[in-house]
């Protein structure tokens, strides 16, 4: 019996780079919630009560993006593009 130096299982940890690849030309780079800004119904700072909120600014290796909250919510990680220059 001949030895294989070439098997096709020698190249199944390929498929775990070209996934992250995929998700990074697809969806971008992470980006984490830095600060945001609400509506101030009364309560100034405190961490109990409801806001809702207006903007939400994340920051990432891309810089800064600022987005305009989702039905008065802003999410921790947002993925952004790089924007073409």
């Amino acid at each position: 019996m001949k030895p294989r130096f070439v098997k096709p299982s020698y190249f199944i940890w390929v498929v775990v780079p070209v996934a992250l690849w995929l998700a990074f030309k697809a969806f971008g780079l992470p980006h984490v919630i830095w600060s945001y800004a609400w509506i101030d119904e009364g309560q100034g700072s405190d961490p109990f009560a409801h806001r809702t909120y207006t903007s939400c600014r994340f920051v990432g290796p891309y810089g800064e993006f600022d987005e305009a909250a989702a039905n008065g919510r802003c999410g921790w990680v947002q993925f952004f593009k790089q924007e073409m220059r």
